[in-house]
């Protein structure tokens, strides 16, 4: 295989690990309105695990580009269109808008699941100062619990 193929391959890998991505946000998108925070939590360790491999991922797809320069004896980083140009292979094109248009969705669930989240802890500070202006302690006291008398 040689080292086009291998940039087209992390390529596409990367738009599946992207798109698993997008779907991890959506269902926490979906555990955040429901107020589900045992869900939520499920899907942060998922989320983290998803952009573990992302990041693995773009490493090797930065290595193999370098390759690829050095090879052909480029001193430049080269971008996807750079990659698109000196090739004149349409699938870098066309994995390009892929990639992009998938990042502009995560950025935008990203985004919304960040506003739930910061109206959720707002609706629960409001809540716990309204208890506290009745007189309820909300404060959490960790004593334990005895099960038996012997010592």
């Amino acid at each position: 295989m040689n080292i086009e193929q291998s940039i087209k391959n992390i390529l596409s890998e990367q738009i599946s690990g992207y798109r698993t991505l997008m779907e991890v946000l959506r269902r926490e998108r979906e555990h955040l309105v429901q107020f589900n925070a045992p869900g939520v939590e499920a899907l942060s360790k998922e989320k983290d695990t998803v952009v573990l491999q992302l990041r693995l991922l773009e490493e090797e797809r930065i290595r193999l580009v370098r390759a690829f320069a050095a090879d052909r004896k480029l001193a430049e980083d080269l971008s996807l269109q750079r990659l698109f140009e000196i090739t004149g292979d349409e699938a870098f094109q066309k994995l390009r808008l892929q990639l992009i248009s998938l990042l502009q969705g995560i950025v935008e669930l990203n985004e919304f699941n960040r506003v739930l989240i910061e109206r959720s802890s707002g609706v629960v500070k409001n809540a716990l100062q309204f208890l506290g202006s009745l007189g309820v302690n909300h404060t959490t006291k960790n004593t334990g619990t005895r099960i038996s008398r012997e010592a």
